[in-house]
């Protein structure tokens, strides 16, 4: 795949600059337009990473939850709350890694119409040559440092707990 051709100015800055003679200042558009462009490029970024093992970031993620579970499985139900994400995309995503062979699903015992999801050897495997392959590449973030990285973190979370990812309580207890 080949690289597009850099642009000689920054289209975001250029953006907001147009922006303001238009409208007037407002910063939040220029910083949601970068933001969605990181997201673009860090995606395509982990993707290529994680392409090779047949997985996409969702599957990776789901084989990283299954993997901190303490018996290796988690309900399903449990599987979208935890990665926050529709039932009917976690059953698309635990699918696939079913048909790759990293998990398994079987009825929940606890609960007669649950359905559990369990990472196998090969699962095992897969997410941690993934993760080796990841970590050595920064997860993307390589011209940051930690500290940049940390407050990154530190900068969007307002923003995650305005959106009920989880209560201010748990932010300062975790």
């Amino acid at each position: 795949m080949s690289k597009p051709l850099s642009l000689p100015f920054d289209p975001i800055a250029r953006a907001d600059e147009l922006w303001e003679r238009r409208w007037g200042a407002v910063p939040s558009m220029a910083a949601i337009t970068s933001i969605m462009r990181a997201h673009q490029i860090l995606l395509g970024q982990v993707d290529a990473v994680v392409k090779p093992y047949g997985l996409t970031f969702a599957r990776y993620e789901a084989l990283v939850l299954l993997t901190f579970s303490k018996a290796g499985e988690l309900p399903m139900s449990k599987i979208g709350e935890r990665l926050m994400v529709h039932p009917t995309s976690v059953t698309n995503t635990v699918d696939r890694l079913v048909t790759a062979g990293f998990v398994d699903k079987r009825p929940n015992p606890r609960d007669g119409r649950g359905t559990l999801a369990s990472i196998t050897d090969k699962g095992r495997e897969v997410v941690e040559s993934a993760t080796q392959d990841l970590m050595a590449m920064d997860f993307g973030l390589g011209v940051y440092g930690a500290e940049e990285c940390a407050e990154i973190f530190r900068i969007l979370r307002p923003l995650r707990v305005a959106a009920s990812d989880f209560t201010e309580d748990e932010a300062a207890a975790g």
